[in-house]
């Protein structure tokens, strides 16, 4: 991790894992990723923060895998793409 992201206010990390969010390698994940940061990261504690903030380094096309059930997560991004899919699917 770069000194820059090591030294950004609490504020600057959101809007830059926001920023990431919104802008993916595909269109699926900036619409899943991109409205559950404008709303959830706010609120989170900073552990479950460093957790997002890992699954953004993540590769698109296995995030997406994860998102719709297609392929297991990996356990340590299991309880924040369970929220994440409560947030992207709920009715």
């Amino acid at each position: 991790m770069n000194q820059e992201i090591l030294n950004e206010t609490p504020e600057n990390r959101i809007k830059r894992m926001q920023m990431r969010s919104w802008r993916r390698g595909i269109k699926e994940m900036d619409m899943i990723l991109g409205p559950f940061s404008d709303t959830e990261l706010v609120g989170m504690d900073a552990a479950t923060l460093d957790t997002y903030d890992a699954l953004l380094w993540e590769n698109d096309q296995e995030l997406y895998t994860w998102v719709n059930g297609t392929k297991p997560t990996p356990e340590r991004f299991s309880a924040i793409i369970t929220t994440v899919c409560a947030h992207t699917f709920k009715k």
